[in-house]
């Protein structure tokens, strides 16, 4: 077989990387994208290419001639790239190529496994193409009885096309020698010179994939990794599959905004069954609405949030997810001596004078009252993170009743996934002004994306302060939407009991595999682990579950005394769970006995 390499684009969309670097030349690990295509060529013996160039062709073929010195290249140059688009490209390709053997057509953006293109060994004309996903874009096909039937080129994809029973395309073809020569070559010349020189190739395909003896057969991929990079996000995306070793650095980088990253996440913790489907649907029919539309006022908020809660507006102040209130508590606390429990969630490390008490885990409220003699503030975290500990309500209750000159901020983000009641029904019956309630509601509805949480208190002179401290639209129009949760409170309820019990059956699975020492106790929707090994083979297991099955979990173990390794383990749907046990019993033995020091990050 022969190629083709598509390679003349300026590529605008990946500017500015593309402004001094043509965006095939742009490194992936310690390659590039241009060399990777070239390599899977080689690995199916197609040692003839020719390369269509535009834009910096003289860096294209410099680099071709350097690296691949022994292949047959030839260049053909499109001066008109800037103005056409890639059927001109096509057309000049195969009016000068010496076409001896069947084609292989490659678009240079194209990142794949080499074995991917052991899937055009077969003697036809071969579109490979893949079930269509969220956040794919460019042309899709139809296809039945194992032929692309259609093509849908971007410009006819309207708001209304439906995508669920189409297919990407990878633009990665072969062609049979006579096809391209009687069939393909001419029509792709008539409509590049007398039609429309601006427009995409895959409409004469789609035109040929109406002609039965002319038909194209749907190569379909089924598991191979592949990507097509158009732009800088592509390209983190790309990385992230193609350079394995470096998942952890990238995951770190971003701490969040994984919606693109092709990895199951055990770090972050959400409610898994929540929202439910019935709700996605009010939200995807809503969401032109909301994005054209502006929050309501801090008032309104209250006053929603309030019916939800079954609460007093007046003792609230909505905010936009539970981490807006660091800043607003580290103002007002400022220079007061806080006691907070270590370990546990990073922001509150950020008080001006910390008065630790440890949480081993297990905590025991009368060390809790020894620390708290010498702190203005006094924080309870319940259950805590990471570790899960969970503390009787009514004691809380009681200590801050006893020492009434002292703040207390209790946090309960993860309340609704233990069996103790909220404060917060306590302070309705038996208020008591020095006690704050701060709660991510994001963990318990699913959403942390949207970012929602609250301040809860009868000290009216501190809720008032809040707001006014809080900008206006503090919340946006689609998180403020979650109004819907009025109507699903029985299936909130439910989703909380089925993560319990699913949180449980993960525990006992944990308990027995190998290298496990510990799995403790928890009160949240997630599970405190530690393992028969030094600290050092935490951020190592962490690694190569990344790289070897893009799982990801939370290595805690410099968060604890001791030298012994602890993961942070969030519950996630039964059959995601299964993967990672499968892959915790594979990778654990061997991470234990050799451990790995790396870095550590952020509870």
């Amino acid at each position: 077989m022969q190629a083709i390499i598509l390679a003349a684009g300026y590529g605008r969309r990946m500017r500015p990387l593309s402004d001094s670097c043509h965006k095939a030349l742009l490194p992936i690990g310690s390659t590039t994208i241009l060399a990777r295509i070239v390599e899977g060529l080689r690995e199916i013996d197609i040692d003839d290419i020719t390369v269509v160039t535009g834009y910096r062709a003289e860096d294209i073929e410099a680099y071709l001639r350097e690296h691949y010195p022994k292949t047959h290249l030839q260049f053909v140059h499109n001066p008109r790239y800037e103005e056409t688009n890639n059927i001109v490209s096509l057309s000049m390709g195969l009016e000068q190529m010496r076409l001896e053997d069947d084609l292989v057509l490659v678009e240079c953006d194209l990142l794949f496994e080499r074995r991917l293109l052991g899937r055009l060994r077969r003697d036809a004309n071969i579109a490979l193409v893949d079930r269509y996903r969220t956040g794919m874009d460019g042309t899709v096909v139809s296809v039945s009885g194992g032929l692309v039937r259609q093509v849908f080129p971007p410009h006819v994809q309207g708001p209304d096309f439906q995508y669920a029973d189409k297919y990407k395309t990878l633009n990665i073809y072969r062609f049979k020698r006579d096809f391209c020569m009687n069939t393909l070559a001419p029509l792709v010349k008539v409509y590049a010179d007398q039609v429309d020189a601006n427009s995409y190739y895959e409409l004469v395909l789609g035109m040929l994939a109406n002609v039965p003896e002319q038909h194209i057969v749907a190569e379909i991929v089924d598991g191979e990794q592949w990507a097509e990079v158009d732009d800088p996000n592509d390209l983190a995306v790309a990385r992230f599959q193609f350079e394995p070793d470096q998942r952890a650095e990238l995951l770190d980088r971003t701490l969040g905004g994984q919606w693109s990253f092709d990895v199951l996440d055990f770090s972050f913790m959400r409610n898994s069954y929540f929202p439910t489907e019935g709700m996605l649907a009010a939200l995807r029919h809503a969401l032109p609405s909301l994005i054209s539309r502006y929050g309501s006022t801090q008032e309104v908020l209250n006053e929603k949030l309030g019916w939800f809660l079954g609460r007093d507006p007046g003792r609230l102040q909505t905010l936009h997810g539970g981490t807006q209130a660091f800043p607003l508590l580290r103002d007002l606390f400022r220079g007061r001596p806080v006691c907070v429990p270590t370990p546990t969630f990073g922001e509150y490390d950020h008080f001006d004078h910390c008065l630790p008490y440890e949480d081993a885990p297990g905590v025991e409220l009368s060390d809790v009252e020894r620390v708290a003699e010498g702190a203005d503030v006094v924080v309870i975290v319940s259950p805590n993170n990471p570790t899960g500990t969970t503390l009787p309500t009514r004691e809380i209750y009681s200590l801050a009743e006893r020492h009434p000159k002292k703040t207390f901020l209790v946090d309960e983000s993860f309340n609704a996934f233990s069996d103790e009641p909220s404060i917060e029904f306590m302070l309705e019956r038996e208020p008591l002004e020095n006690v704050h309630v701060l709660v991510s509601l994001s963990k318990v509805l699913g959403v942390p994306g949207l970012r929602i949480g609250y301040l809860y208190s009868h000290d009216a002179v501190f809720i008032e302060e809040i707001g006014r401290r809080l900008p206006v639209w503090n919340m946006n129009a689609i998180a403020e939407y979650l109004e819907l949760m009025l109507k699903f409170r029985p299936e909130l309820a439910a989703s909380c009991e089925q993560t319990v019990q699913d949180r449980e059956e993960l525990a006992d699975t944990l308990r027995c595999l190998p290298g496990v020492a510990t799995v403790y106790s928890s009160g949240g929707d997630f599970l405190l682990v530690r393992l028969d090994a030094p600290a050092a083979a935490g951020p190592a297991l962490r690694r190569v579950l990344l790289s070897e099955a893009a799982i990801e979990v939370k290595d805690v173990s410099h968060r604890f005394r001791g030298d012994r390794a602890h993961l942070r383990i969030a519950v996630r749907m039964p059959h995601e769970n299964q993967r990672l046990i499968d892959a915790l019993g594979e990778q654990l033995p061997a991470v234990a006995d050799q451990p790995n020091s790396v870095g550590a990050g952020r509870v």
